[in-house]
């Protein structure tokens, strides 16, 4: 049986061969899983040995991490702005730049908007930490993937969050209006994705291809969400690396208001913000408000 530090050291060796960023991170997350314990337990171990039992499943998950496959996938969670959530194929694994964008939103809110929707919720990872945020707010969860939403659902339980889940083509079966809309849309152009790291292509590819430019399913969403948002309500998206300024052009374009960028702990500006203008109400909307007024015969 080896020693803790040995092990540590061992498994560090392997991954940096493969080319595994924070090698000696990875490595200590994968043993401290399979000891049950927590990753700073081990620094008080280092001299205690590991059954032979534990070292065969800790070869296997090593061998999954050198090919690739995330880390969170192999632990099987994911801590997401304090919560942990169940991470696996059926999304994108939730990162902390999208952390970074709940904390902005949030931010732009002195008090909690009454009625929130994450549009491609994916792992729930966003709409759920708003949800929690803001217990007396109605938030709706959508996105066409089935398997995405029954991981969100998953997720929805173990956070305890009181959500809605719609499968839904963006709006397709959304109705009503929202006070805030935030998404974290498919970006990445179709051409891209065979060179994208052996870990984000185990991400689904419907989470990832966002079209030729990338911003085909931004540019849809742009579109349809003018008539799901109450005056003034606030959009927030997550975008590519270099698409935040031609997003928020593109909001100014289509009537939004006061579009703007903000950057991640990098300095990337892949937020986009902007206010919906005055929201114009269809006739058919009028009629049925009438036909629905209390008294009206």
């Amino acid at each position: 049986m080896k020693l803790i530090l040995e092990i540590i050291q061992s498994g560090t060796a392997y991954l940096e061969k493969r080319k595994i960023d924070e090698a000696r991170l990875n490595m200590e997350h994968l043993l401290a899983h399979v000891l049950r314990c927590r990753r700073l337990d081990l620094y008080l171990r280092f001299g205690e040995t590991v059954p032979e039992s534990d070292l065969v499943t800790l070869r296997e998950l090593l061998k999954r991490r050198g090919e690739g496959e995330p880390l969170q996938h192999l632990l099987g969670s994911v801590e997401f702005c304090g919560h942990e959530l169940v991470s696996d194929h059926r999304a994108l694994v939730p990162r902390p730049e999208t952390e970074t964008l709940v904390e902005l939103v949030l931010k732009k809110f002195t008090t909690a908007p009454a009625r929130v929707l994450d549009m491609a919720t994916g792992s729930g990872c966003i709409g759920l930490s708003l949800a929690k945020a803001w217990p007396l707010s109605e938030v709706v969860l959508a996105d066409i993937s089935e398997d995405a939403l029954d991981l969100a659902r998953l997720n929805a339980s173990r956070l305890e969050a009181s959500v809605k889940f719609y499968r839904s083509d963006l709006f397709e079966k959304i109705t009503g209006s929202f006070d805030l809309i935030v998404a974290n849309l498919p970006y990445i152009p179709t051409a891209e994705i065979p060179t994208l790291s052996a870990e984000v292509k185990r991400d689904p590819v419907l989470a990832l291809d966002g079209g030729p430019d990338g911003l085909r399913i931004v540019e849809r969403f742009l579109k349809d969400a003018l008539q799901h948002l109450n005056t003034g309500a606030l959009i927030a998206l997550e975008v590519g690396h270099d698409q935040g300024a031609p997003v928020a052009t593109r909001c100014t374009e289509l009537g939004y208001l006061n579009a703007s960028t903000a950057a991640d702990l990098a300095g990337i500006h892949r937020f986009v913000f902007a206010v919906a203008p005055v929201r114009v109400v269809a006739a058919e909307e009028l009629v049925l408000e009438e036909v629905e007024t209390p008294g009206n015969e």
